[in-house]
């Protein structure tokens, strides 16, 4: 079977079998970011005088590593440059790469939104129509949350910040009309780059 023809089945194993359906842990929830200037936004509390803006996640700049069960998930985030902040993501497991994840935050006219597509590493899409939105639909100092509108997968993202070195990723996955599953990573900042790879 030709990696093209496993994509289904890898992408279905990552989001919903591979990892187990936790919830963001507690110490997440009661965690508090360190950024005081951030003033909180959301759908519940809004403040219409001040609007999220790239700044606000300029904190993940930089390189990232969690442990996905037995597989390894990396994260490398470039500075916001213009209107927009690009992320990559790669899942590995025993030596081999399972999927290659391209990430914008864009500073669109109504909100910031989240791009996300899934390539081999040949960097064939396994989304056949385009990319993956999903809109900023709450934000306050510790987490954000994004939305997808149309009922694509995943249909929910959280970053939530633990501290300033350690964020939890939680990707909501329906499946089949079943409650949704949680894949959450937590992800630790990697001080430096190059002398890791050198080791």
């Amino acid at each position: 079977m030709t990696f093209r023809e496993m994509a289904p089945l890898v992408l279905s194993l990552l989001f919903l079998c591979a990892a187990q359906p936790n919830r963001v842990p507690q110490q997440a929830t009661d965690a508090r970011a360190t950024s005081p200037s951030q003033t909180t936004r959301s759908s519940a509390n809004p403040d219409p005088a001040v609007k999220p803006n790239l700044g606000d996640f300029a904190w993940l700049a930089g390189r990232w590593q969690g442990s996905w069960g037995p597989r390894t998930a990396q994260q490398i985030w470039l500075p916001p440059k213009g209107d927009a902040i690009v992320g990559v993501f790669q899942a590995s497991e025993n030596g081999r790469t399972l999927v290659i994840e391209l990430y914008s935050l864009v500073q669109a006219p109504d909100g910031i939104e989240l791009h996300l597509r899934h390539f081999t590493t040949s960097l064939v899409p396994w989304e056949k129509s385009g990319d993956i939105v999903l809109h900023l639909s709450s934000l306050d100092p510790r987490s954000a949350v994004f939305e997808n509108a149309v009922g694509a997968q995943p249909q929910r993202q959280t970053l939530t910040r633990v501290d300033q070195d350690t964020y939890v990723s939680g990707s909501e996955i329906a499946s089949g009309g079943s409650d949704p599953q949680i894949v959450s990573i937590t992800y630790h900042r990697q001080r430096d780059l190059v002398a890791s790879h050198r080791r």
